[in-house]
């Protein structure tokens, strides 16, 4: 959709070269120039446009009888009409035959490239939704195969591939929200790889990014705006050109910065430190953040208008606590290539790593496990995998957790308490805490003591006292 023509059909000469550099000056192209309502459909016929501009008098074929020719054999692509006369009766003609706008000679510059904008924007939207329509409607396989760069089988994650997968050639900004390590930069590589853009996809983590470096690191400056400066300075908007420019962390940006980057995502301009001169992008802009952006808008750290804008197209990642049936691929892919880089054979897992990584919650997601995959084959010495590095490291991140009892010690409001009133029994606390503790690794006595934070010979005992008292009731 960035690179569809806009075509203008006008017989004056003129005319035509006025709008064609009104709309270049303003960034809007590429643009096809036509003098008669014959070329144009062959135009048509012959590559998609994205827009049309015609005119009405013109001789042959008129405006009006182009219109009618578009509306009936390119219904999809939207039409501005521009005529000298301001007869409200041709103007009513016009529209109910499907022109989206009217416009009266002269056309001021602003007005004719908001409508040409306006007339992309409705194309867009148009084909965004048949994207969507027939993602949907299309068989997800085959659908992992198109994107390496993510590990699932999850369903729910397979029905955000295919989203992914509709909107990937959208120049809409799209907004990717999901706790700490769930993969939002994999996203951004994807939807880069599958839009086809020529340009690169930039990276750039604005959380630590205080509003002078933000405007300088994204937007440059021009000679002398900087003290000590000795040169112009591009920016990394304009190293994204034509490609993908991925703003992580975005809940962590400044209010100010917020603001200038409105400008950027409402219109693709920005200015250089020290320039007066507008400059624009057609860098695609995906978004991320960790937060809360509902939260965050209540709460004043994000503009409400902002958050309109990135919000084009959301996708929310779920934790890896939520897609535990993908832990049979993504563990085989970490170990493999952390043994890869560590140039050590590739081992192989013992089944009982899954139930003991099932019953972890993983606060880090896809990059702890990665970590713990690289740790356990850095210590691998032998054929089978040694599960001691993954117990230790969920025996440490346990402890490091506050409990809800730690909690109640510590003087914390009951209303506030997982413990139900009236307070269970000891025994029935330790009784529903071996149940759940089985329940969660999968009868694996051993995972389950670890959880508990048992050895196992006392976390055997404690299970032979439930049997015990089963039975004898």
């Amino acid at each position: 959709m960035v690179k569809l023509e806009i075509l203008l059909v006008d017989d004056e000469p003129a005319v035509l070269r006025a709008s064609a550099r009104a709309l270049t000056f303003d960034g809007i192209g590429p643009l096809l120039e036509c003098t008669d309502g014959h070329s144009a459909l062959r135009h048509l016929a012959a590559r998609p446009v994205g827009a049309m501009v015609i005119d009405l008098s013109m001789p042959g074929m008129n405006g009006q009888e182009l219109l009618g020719h578009v509306r009936a054999d390119f219904p999809d692509v939207p039409v501005i009409v521009m005529t000298g006369s301001s007869d409200l009766r041709v103007a009513v003609e016009c529209m109910q035959q499907g022109a989206i706008d009217y416009l009266v000679k002269p056309v001021p510059d602003a007005r004719l490239c908001s409508a040409v904008r306006r007339a992309l924007a409705q194309r867009l939207q148009h084909e965004e939704l048949r994207s969507l329509r027939e993602s949907l409607l299309r068989p997800s396989a085959g659908i992992r195969q198109r994107f390496p760069e993510i590990i699932t089988q999850d369903q729910a994650m397979m029905k955000i591939l295919q989203y992914l997968e509709a909107i990937a050639h959208s120049p809409a900004t799209v907004l990717v929200t999901g706790e700490t390590g769930t993969g939002k930069e994999l996203v951004a590589q994807a939807i880069h790889r599958l839009s086809g853009r020529p340009g690169q996809l930039v990276t750039v983590n604005i959380g630590a990014l205080d509003d002078a470096t933000f405007s300088d690191s994204l937007f440059g400056h021009v000679r002398g705006a900087i003290a000590g400066s000795t040169g112009t300075r591009a920016g990394l908007v304009q190293a994204a050109a034509e490609g993908t420019l991925f703003l992580d962390e975005i809940g962590e940006l400044e209010l100010h910065s917020q603001a200038k980057l409105m400008r950027l995502l409402e219109d693709g301009s920005f200015l250089q430190l020290g320039s007066d001169t507008p400059r624009r992008s057609h860098a695609r802009i995906v978004v991320a953040t960790h937060r809360d952006v509902e939260q965050e808008v209540a709460a004043g750290r994000i503009r409400k208008d902002l958050l309109f804008r990135l919000r084009t197209h959301a996708v929310q990642l779920p934790p890896l606590r939520d897609r535990l049936s993908d832990l049979p691929m993504l563990v085989p892919h970490f170990l493999a290539r952390a043994a890869a880089e560590l140039e050590k054979p590739v081992p192989t897992e013992p089944q009982e790593l899954y139930q003991l990584l099932r019953s972890y919650h993983f606060p880090g997601n896809l990059r702890e496990l990665r970590d713990m995959c690289r740790d356990a084959v850095a210590q691998h010495q032998g054929r089978v995998l040694s599960m001691r590095s993954f117990r230790e490291h969920i025996a440490h991140a346990r402890k490091e957790v506050h409990s809800p009892m730690t909690a109640v010690a510590a003087g914390a409001d009951s209303d506030d308490s997982w413990l139900p009133y009236p307070l269970p029994t000891m025994d029935a606390l330790e009784e529903a805490a071996v149940r759940e503790a089985l329940r969660r690794a999968e009868g694996n006595q051993g995972v389950a003591a670890a959880s508990l934070g048992m050895a196992r010979t006392t976390f055997n005992r404690r299970t032979l006292a439930l049997r015990h008292k089963q039975s004898f009731t």
